[in-house]
């Protein structure tokens, strides 16, 4: 059976978040009824969490099914090779409406001995930030286990932790084992690793409605911090109609790819390539066919989808690994 290749899209997938807000639904027009939804996982293999297509003729067909089916048409060789049949990425908007809990991610060896799971390295793209919002991102200077776990006892671990106010198009890389945490009043393309390992070691001491504080993981989050300061804000060219390059990583090289009229695609990678709609609108012609996307859309285009037209006035996200 030959495989029908074209732009996919999916159902959003929405998590209730004792942090969201209304943002989702209010600036993406995402099907929320709730007023605290945090995250719209946009495309997805967590296991529970699969992305379900949503235009086409799979419509109502898994990613997982459409892989298997057509691995290297939708993966491309090397990822198939690297990955198997599991997608490696997974793609979210988050809204903050008060601060995420201080929070670290395991790397690869870590996640696979614990959780069987790939570790979450991830990067973030500010979409919209309030007044004097700031985000959390590693240590002021060089600590150590001891010192944390004093601070953390004592209270006081935001007094060794690095904030850094942010703005709209500012764009933060998060290496695995760096502490963090996504600050009030802000709204984030996340692109990270295929897992949904996190440890919280700080949640502001706050109870959900049932008076319930989050679960902790002190202990497994000590060997998986990294007490060294980190560098985590990317500069980038806004050059337009091409892929200006802003974090270039073993699990994904994301580019910023601002449309004014038209640009030509031409795929050099052996990749599927996603791309994340931050602004505008944009419209693919492909084969004589045209589909039509605007802000807060997630587009993945199969590895074997290899030259096409964007057209239109929007920014892009531009993924592949």
């Amino acid at each position: 059976m030959q495989a029908k290749i074209y732009p996919l899209q999916f159902d959003p997938i929405l998590k209730d978040r004792i942090w969201g807000g209304t943002k989702l639904k209010t600036v993406f027009n995402k099907p929320i009824e709730s007023d605290i939804t945090g995250e719209s996982w946009e495309l997805s293999t967590v296991s529970g969490d699969v992305s379900v297509i949503s235009n086409g003729v799979y419509k109502g067909k898994s990613l997982t099914e459409l892989i298997k089916s057509f691995p290297e048409e939708i993966l491309g060789a090397e990822a198939y090779k690297k990955y198997g049949t599991e997608f490696p990425l997974l793609f979210k908007f988050l809204d903050a409406r008060d601060d995420l809990s201080i929070q670290v991610h395991p790397n690869d060896e870590l996640a696979k001995k614990r959780h069987n799971s790939f570790g979450k390295t991830e990067m973030w793209y500010v979409m919209q930030a309030d007044e004097n919002a700031r985000i959390i991102v590693g240590f002021k200077e060089k600590s150590s286990k001891e010192e944390y776990l004093q601070k953390l006892e004592e209270k006081s671990l935001l007094s060794i932790l690095k904030e850094v106010p942010v703005k709209k198009g500012d764009v933060f890389f998060l290496e695995t084992g760096t502490i963090h945490a996504i600050g009030a009043g802000i709204v984030i393309a996340e692109i990270q690793q295929t897992s949904d390992i996190t440890y919280r070691v700080y949640d502001w001491d706050r109870v959900d409605a049932e008076g319930k504080s989050r679960e902790l993981h002190i202990e497994l989050a000590l060997d998986a911090i990294n007490y060294n300061t980190t560098e985590t804000k990317k500069e980038y060219s806004q050059e337009a109609n091409v892929s200006n390059e802003m974090v270039n990583c073993p699990y994904f090289v994301t580019s910023y790819l601002p449309i004014e009229g038209e640009a030509k695609v031409s795929k050099k990678h052996d990749s599927f390539t996603v791309y994340m709609c931050m602004e505008g609108n944009v419209e693919l012609e492909y084969n004589e066919e045209k589909w039509s996307y605007k802000k807060g859309d997630t587009i993945l285009i199969p590895a074997a989808l290899k030259n096409y037209n964007l057209k239109g006035e929007g920014i892009l996200l531009e993924i592949h690994i």
